[in-house]
């Protein structure tokens, strides 16, 4: 389905997915990206604007939908890519998975063959050979760069939030690591992580930016870890907060949430509304204690700097972005969504849930939904 190339602020939004690809038989990463993409770009009939493309490590590919409006154009646009790169890595004895981190391990898979790519794995070292980690990215349209700017601003104490409904990744090397998202954890490790600061201005931003690039902390001004920014690339504020997440369906209400946070944030911004004061290092802990508990445990409010309960700190999201969601016509979509998170749990509850057949269940469960990414897998994971 091809949406309009004019880019609506506010309205206008792409999501870009991160996926591993898994053995077939043991459940492990395997670094077969380049036969995948390869095999899935040969497959006729994508969207406008659609692009599949490489990741870091050879078992990681990304799908990135082109511009949509509504929900439903999205989510058609998600499904179709899903099916297009799991029925690659099915020919390639592969499985796509669409989760925050690898359950199992496996040898290294390796660095993407890239120049980008070298430079930044020589950069982090160990670090970032060992970083197969993969969220779900939401690009919505902005005026301009000064409205990008202003609108992270006013999501800053927010951002814990959303990761907390997102967490997809409490596994690493076979174990619960005790976190609902060990992405999260090891991204923390990165300079340019986390909550990004307070920018008065453009100017401020940028400088910022080339500070840490002139320190050596990042590789370019493209590399920040910041869970949200102003687009590198495009007119849009780029989400980086959610693991990747295993239905289609999850990913779009990821995305509306989004979407109707960057626009109630872009009439604060023309309406000339102070964002809250939020301090960095009570950032920091929100965005720990969401990494550490998701939906299931006491969080941080980083504005009153206290703990919150979870379902209190979502109660005033859903109420700070409510007139978006309904201008939009996503309310039904997130209250749905909202349904299924209690019925259900987050995505690091599901796969808690499945480890009872071991890890490489959880693996197998966790391809099986992001390959068949229906309304069936929600109702039947509801029972």
């Amino acid at each position: 389905m091809n949406e309009p190339r004019t880019s609506i602020p506010g309205v206008t939004m792409g999501v870009e997915e991160e996926f591993l690809l898994l053995d077939a038989r043991s459940g492990r990463p395997v670094p077969r990206a380049g036969d995948v993409l390869a095999d899935a770009g040969a497959l006729p009939g994508r969207a406008e604007g659609a692009t599949f493309q490489p990741e870091l490590h050879r078992s990681q590919v990304e799908a990135a939908t082109g511009r949509c409006t509504t929900a439903d154009a999205l989510r058609a646009q998600l499904v179709d890519d899903r099916r297009r790169l799991a029925t690659a890595a099915a020919g390639r004895d592969a499985m796509l998975v669409s989760a925050g981190t690898p359950v199992l391990d496996g040898p290294p898979p390796g660095i993407t063959d890239e120049a980008r790519f070298a430079r930044i794995a020589d950069a982090y070292a160990s670090v970032m050979t060992e970083y197969q980690a993969c969220g779900c990215h939401v690009h919505v349209a902005v005026p301009d760069e000064e409205a990008a700017v202003g609108v992270v601003n006013h999501l800053r104490p927010w951002l814990p939030t959303l990761l907390a409904l997102t967490v997809n990744s409490p596994f690493h090397r076979g174990r619960d690591t005790g976190c609902a998202s060990w992405r999260m954890v090891q991204q923390l490790g990165f300079p340019g992580s986390g909550v990004p600061p307070r920018f008065d201005s453009p100017a401020a931003h940028r400088d910022e930016v080339a500070r840490l690039v002139d320190c050596g902390s990042l590789v370019d001004p493209e590399m920040s870890f910041w869970l949200a920014r102003p687009s590198p690339r495009l007119p849009t504020v780029e989400l980086r907060v959610a693991d990747a997440l295993t239905t289609a369906e999850e990913a779009v209400f990821h995305a509306v949430l989004a979407r109707a946070a960057v626009r109630t944030a872009l009439l604060a911004v023309t309406a000339g509304v102070r964002p809250p004061a939020v301090r960095d290092q009570v950032a920091a802990a929100a965005v720990w204690a969401a990494a550490r508990h998701g939906i299931g445990g006491s969080l941080v409010d980083p504005v009153r700097e206290a703990r919150a309960p979870a379902a209190v700190l979502l109660r005033r999201l859903l109420e700070w972005i409510e007139p978006a969601l309904r201008a939009a016509g996503d309310a039904a979509v997130v209250h749905e969504g909202i349904a299924n998170l209690v019925r259900r749990g987050a995505g690091a509850d599901r796969q808690r849930r499945a480890a009872v057949g071991g890890p490489r269940a959880v693996a197998f469960a966790l391809a099986r939904r992001t390959a068949e990414p229906s309304a069936e897998h929600v109702r039947e994971e509801s029972r």
